[in-house]
């Protein structure tokens, strides 16, 4: 099994900066692809971002685009998203995900994920 801790969320204010982390442990598959999604209160999970196994690629949504930067470390097994300008519509519960073990390419869907993380409150204040 894989085992995915998220951290560094919080309460912030609009423009500030939080840097998530995602620990990855258990049954390691280092060059899986990885992603972040959010869901915010009454909204479905939706993908931010995503970086290939390699770290060689990235995808965000575009609401992002410019904003956030999601950074692999495959030596400690751990993902970072990077969330710069904060906006209150950012406010969510942050996930982590990765992909099968041999699924080194980026993903959009949450179906496409296998693994979960349980999430980190990001609250973004005006």
């Amino acid at each position: 099994q894989v085992q995915l801790v998220e951290s560094g969320g919080g309460l912030v204010q609009s423009g500030d900066s939080l840097r998530l982390s995602c620990a990855r442990s258990g049954r390691t598959f280092t060059y899986a692809a990885m992603g972040w999604f959010r869901q915010a209160p009454g909204k479905e999970r939706e993908f931010v971002a995503g970086i290939s196994g390699s770290g060689g690629t990235t995808d965000y949504i575009d609401s992002v685009k410019g904003r956030f930067t999601i950074s692999r470390d495959n030596a400690n097994n751990t993902v970072y998203l990077q969330m710069n300008s904060l906006k209150p519509e950012d406010t969510a519960v942050y996930y982590c995900a990765a992909r099968p073990a041999l699924s080194t390419t980026i993903a959009t869907s949450a179906s496409r994920y296998a693994y979960w993380g349980q999430g980190t409150q990001v609250t973004v204040s005006s």
